[in-house]
């Protein structure tokens, strides 16, 4: 039985029932997907449907791969020569992997690869001297609860800064917009409360590092931690009502060019053909070879 949201069987009359399955947990990127879309989280997490990385967040990865063996480095060595010689040792490994493999790319699309990755991992020195770095961990997974929600995820990198630890959350995609900036940082906020629930003590700040862009940071409070923790809570009680009722509502919007189950989403679809027809979707939506 699924470790999700809900399950259905036979009846004594044949008819499917729900069968209520109360999920085990919550991660940032779960907790989001369930408020962009909460079918999309049955499909994921539920029905538990393949849903392979694309090319990007392959790339992204690959990077935060290379860069967490950097960071390992002793200060003096964490150089982009050392960079470039542990992306050759990844690469080995992400070029039979399975996920990659599925790309099918051409050779100038393997080329496209390997730029994108290393372009991230170099825009670490756009944002800093990694030599100055004071690591305490990389690639942490935390398991505690926050606020009565069972919580999981896994933290990039904390530092020693010179106002207490710093917790950093590495991004090889585009930035957005400043406008957006509050709302995406929940993410290393929620990895704060983690922290702090483990050790007694706020980290100092909260930290989003677009790679080659900008960083966005947020003092942590008393304050940032308790409206985090708010929202994590009202996210998990709505889960778990749906949860008990088995409706897991489509929620169509901009995102469902991204989504990998628009196969199995007739409104998502529609949302997909009605934008492309409007020319209102991005061409390299992976979802428009369904709908077109």
């Amino acid at each position: 039985m699924p470790a999700g949201g809900d399950a259905s069987g036979e009846g004594e009359t044949g008819t499917l029932v729900h069968i209520p399955v109360r999920p085990k947990h919550l991660s940032p990127s779960s907790a989001s997907m369930f408020r962009q879309c909460p079918q999309r989280w049955k499909f994921r997490y539920v029905d538990k449907l393949p849903e392979p990385p694309g090319e990007a967040a392959l790339a992204g990865t690959f990077a935060h791969r290379v860069l967490e063996e950097l960071l390992g480095l002793e200060t003096d060595e964490r150089t982009l020569a050392s960079a470039r010689a542990l992306a050759s040792q990844v690469w080995t490994e992400m070029a039979s992997a399975d996920d990659f493999t599925a790309l099918e790319l051409d050779p100038d699309g393997v080329r496209n690869f390997k730029w994108t990755a290393w372009r991230a991992i170099e825009g670490l020195w756009d944002l800093e001297d990694p030599t100055t770095v004071d690591i305490v961990a990389t690639e942490t997974e935390v398991s505690v609860e926050i606020g009565g929600v069972p919580f999981v995820g896994y933290i990039d990198r904390v530092e020693e800064g010179a106002d207490g630890l710093v917790v950093s959350d590495y991004k090889s995609g585009r930035a957005p917009g400043r406008k957006f900036s509050e709302s995406r940082l929940e993410q290393v906020l929620l990895y704060a409360a983690a922290l702090a629930e483990i050790h007694g003590t706020l980290p100092a700040r909260a930290r989003l590092m677009y790679l080659g862009q900008r960083i966005d940071e947020a003092a942590v409070t008393a304050e940032t931690i308790a409206e985090v923790t708010r929202r994590l809570a009202e996210t998990w009680e709505e889960l778990l009502k749906r949860s008990a009722t088995g409706d897991f509502p489509p929620q169509p919007g901009p995102l469902c060019g991204w989504c990998a189950f628009v196969r199995q989403c007739p409104e998502g679809l529609a949302e997909v053909e009605r934008r492309h027809l409007a020319g209102t979707l991005r061409p390299d939506a992976p979802a428009l070879a369904e709908a077109v």
